[in-house]
């Protein structure tokens, strides 16, 4: 549903539609089962990796595999990032209030945040240690190494299953869902290295094999870090084209004859948020008039676009431009008008 604000420009008087009484910002059409079934998700997946974690160190350290302690490494920040996307759920299901209007699921974001920065550091950290074993290679016991992987691939492939089909919800979910992906790999990359060293007893195989699983997980770093930093800086959602909207309807509404100011985010990355100036006629409008545009507006916004939560503020051609926007329009974003206005 799409909330919405008349304010004509005369200031005479601001009346309030809402499609929704009683409803929140920190809701915005949020499914709360949906949440608790993520947490539930997170804290199973969570205890599956912290038991392998130990018995994986273990391992790495008494095979020398670098492939081994450098998933290890992973996956403590599998295990941390699990706990934090827990707790960003967790506390995202507070209800708002006076002084956090919009709630608190943008934590969910910033988790998203930290979980693809820490990604980041760790691909950074493999690759450097990978460059200094190509250079000075060291022995490693293949079979031991075999084995902990093994168990650490089919234990990252049952926490996959676990999140695999909450991984689209959120930002949070995807960058968790990230981690484990990117262990499953690595695990993959263990095995196959082991394989070759117990083969041929080529142990530079690891180091290599390391660097790839290094440029998976930095391939998919960058791109959670960049979608959350996106939401978080309220950069308009990727699929939202505000020209677009803009024309649309001055074209399809009857009485719209221009559309300015319009901003676009995203409190989560899967809601969408906007505001926008409309200008009718030269005031010869009635209340129902108004009534009737805003309430079109707020339908096509919702039906054609998606938007979830609109704020919608409306102006007669006389006076709309008697009070201008405080933030300057975004480049390329135009008024939008059917027609030439002359002014003498």
């Amino acid at each position: 549903m799409t909330e919405a604000i008349i304010t004509p420009a005369s200031h005479s008087h601001t009346h309030h539609n809402h499609g929704h009484a009683g409803h929140d910002h920190g809701a915005l059409g949020h499914s709360h089962g949906a949440g608790v079934k993520d947490e539930r998700r997170l804290a199973l997946a969570g205890m599956i990796l912290t038991v392998f974690l130990g018995a994986e160190i273990v391992g790495g350290l008494l095979s020398g595999s670098l492939a081994l302690l450098a998933d290890a490494g992973h996956m403590v920040s599998d295990v941390l990032s699990l706990l934090m996307g827990w707790a960003a759920l967790r506390i995202g299901r507070r209800p708002s209030s006076t002084r956090h209007s919009y709630g608190f699921r943008r934590l969910e974001v910033l988790a998203a945040f930290v979980n693809g920065s820490s990604l980041l550091i760790v691909s950074i950290w493999i690759v450097i240690e990978a460059v200094r074993r190509l250079l000075n290679p060291q022995p490693i016991g293949g079979g031991l190494m075999l084995a902990v992987a093994a168990v650490g691939l089919v234990a990252n492939a049952i926490s996959l299953l676990i999140l695999n089909e909450g991984r689209e919800s959120s930002l949070n979910m995807r960058g968790v869902w990230l981690h484990v992906l990117s262990d499953l790999f690595g695990f993959a990359a263990a095995i196959l290295a082991a394989l070759i060293i117990m083969i041929t007893g080529w142990v530079i195989a690891d180091p290599l094999l390391s660097l790839i699983f290094a440029a998976m997980i930095l391939r998919g770093a960058v791109s959670v870090v960049k979608g959350s930093a996106h939401v978080l800086l309220q950069g308009t959602p990727a699929d939202i084209d505000l020209d677009a909207i803009a024309s649309d309807l001055v074209h399809t509404i009857p009485g719209v004859q221009r559309v300015h100011h319009l901003h676009a985010w995203s409190l989560t990355g899967n809601d969408r948020l906007i505001t926008l100036h409309a200008v009718t006629g030269a005031g010869e409008e009635t209340s129902e008039d108004r009534d009737r545009i805003l309430d079109a507006i707020q339908h096509r916004l919702s039906d054609r676009f998606g938007i979830s939560h609109a704020t919608v503020q409306m102006e007669t051609g006389l006076r709309s431009d008697d009070h201008p926007c405080r933030l300057s329009p975004l480049p390329g974003q135009v008024h939008h008008a059917d027609h030439d206005h002359n002014h003498d």
